[in-house]
């Protein structure tokens, strides 16, 4: 049973996968006993009645007929799911607390309804696709719940790595670590660390788990024939991400605009939006299959792109046409831990706010894959000044002004080009010719209606 002290932590840290507030008891039970199902759907979790969205409390009157309308409604779960329902004071207000495990024999149902959790939210199946995932799921068992026997908290569990937690977290100095890990269920049952507490809490994970990395590589062209740098990153889920961040702005062009005067701090102001690579990294870090053993995340820099791939593809509870307007995941407890540590924002929103940064930097929008590897592509802004200096060694003057041409109207036509150049018809079908056995234009459709497309390859 929670004492005044744990439910205070709990509170204190707000909402999120294990934890759901209610203000107070609602009039239809059942609102309370949805929350209870999905939390038996996934790895438990505590709903505390009395408290509000602001973390408050009001406290509430519960006598006998409201605890029976509640365990009433509870009882219409099936299969039979044992619950514990008690009452604790805090700070001379009485909150309902209701503990609810794990379930052993998923999926529980409502009156002919699965609900699971997302993050800090419940949500009813309402498709074919969506719950034959949520079958598939609980048959597997979600990665992240399963229990990893090899680790022990004491030899492979940093301190700081938990300080840090606690700090980004909201967590006060003297919650203690073991008051943390119960009530955000990182055991088993048994008494065993989740694999997603290990990823995220563990020095070396990749210990545990070889693939649970992210392999960076920068590539000098817009193919990978040629390897500029190429570094693994290790750690926890957190550290990883802080490093790929690191890494990408040494390989991206940053500037800085100094935000008033004096002291100010400089503000870092990406090629790419910064923002748009946090939802990248952490969407692959919280949603890749795990179960995959024989592929990592990867984080690949080309001359004119960037693409991020994770194993597995779209979740198949996301039909494609509701794809970055919902959210399902296949490691619930990471997701609810960056959800804790505030890199989660709003559940199903970070491929629409993705899409919309890209275009308020005047960028292409992002390209998704989501058969096989899940792929994000973001598109760097081209320099073609530069490139073309890179060509001007190993080009005629006239090639290089066709080349400009074409770039400024990629349906320039052959009499354009012939005035642009000052070059007969023959002598300028001569260098596209010459220009396309480069690879460095083809065209595109036919000679009325078509265009030329340039291929920015390097010399």
């Amino acid at each position: 049973m929670l004492n005044e002290g744990n439910i205070k932590s709990l509170i204190a840290s707000g909402e999120g996968y294990n934890v759901e507030f209610k203000r107070s008891i609602p009039s239809k039970a059942r609102e309370v006993t949805e929350e209870i199902c999905a939390f038996a759907n996934a790895a438990g979790g505590i709903l505390l009645i009395g408290v509000d969205d602001n973390n408050t409390f009001q406290g509430v009157s519960f006598d006998n007929a409201k605890r029976s309308k509640i365990q009433n409604s509870i009882n219409e779960i099936t299969p039979n799911l044992d619950c514990e329902m008690y009452l604790v004071e805090v700070e001379g207000e009485q909150i309902v607390v209701i503990e609810v495990p794990s379930g052993e024999n998923k999926p529980y149902v409502l009156s002919g309804a699965i609900y699971v959790r997302q993050g800090p939210n419940s949500q009813k199946l309402t498709t074919v696709e969506e719950m034959r995932d949520f079958f598939q799921q609980a048959d597997r068992i979600y990665f992240d719940e399963a229990p990893c026997k090899e680790i022990t908290i004491e030899k492979d569990i940093p301190k700081v790595n938990i300080d840090r937690f606690k700090l980004l977290a909201g967590y006060g100095s003297t919650v203690s670590n073991e008051q943390i890990f119960n009530n955000l269920k990182l055991f088993t049952k048994e008494g065993f660390f989740k694999n997603g507490a290990a990823l995220f809490f563990a020095e070396n994970p990749e210990q545990f788990f070889e693939k649970a990395v992210i392999r960076c590589i920068a590539f000098d062209g817009v193919d990978k024939r040629f390897i500029e740098d190429d570094k693994v990153m290790t750690g926890s889920l957190y550290s990883q991400y802080l490093q790929s961040m690191s890494w990408l702005k040494k390989k991206l062009n940053v500037r800085y605009d100094i935000e008033g005067e004096g002291s100010q701090p400089r503000k870092e102001i990406w090629e790419i939006p910064e923002t748009v690579f946090k939802e990248a990294i952490i969407n692959a870090l919280s949603h890749r299959d795990y179960y995959d053993k024989g592929a990592r995340i990867t984080i690949e820099v080309f001359n004119d792109r960037v693409e991020i791939s994770n194993p597995g593809g779209l979740i198949s509870g996301i039909p494609k046409n509701e794809f970055g307007k919902r959210s399902l995941s296949r490691n619930p407890l990471i997701f609810g831990l960056f959800e804790r540590i505030r890199m989660v924002e709003q559940i199903g929103s970070g491929i629409g706010r993705m899409r919309d940064l890209m275009l308020e930097a005047n960028l292409t929008e992002p390209e998704f894959n989501t058969e096989g590897i899940f792929t994000i592509t973001v598109r760097r802004p081209f320099d073609f000044n530069k490139w073309v200096e890179k060509w001007v060694e190993h080009l005629t003057d006239n090639r290089v002004t066709i080349i400009k041409a074409i770039h400024e109207n990629s349906k320039v036509t052959k009499r354009e080009l012939e005035e642009k150049v000052s070059l007969s018809a023959t002598a300028i079908d001569n260098n596209l010719d010459t220009l396309k056995d480069l690879g460095l234009i083809e065209r595109v459709g036919g000679a009325k209606g078509g265009h030329w497309k340039i291929n920015y390859i390097l010399p």
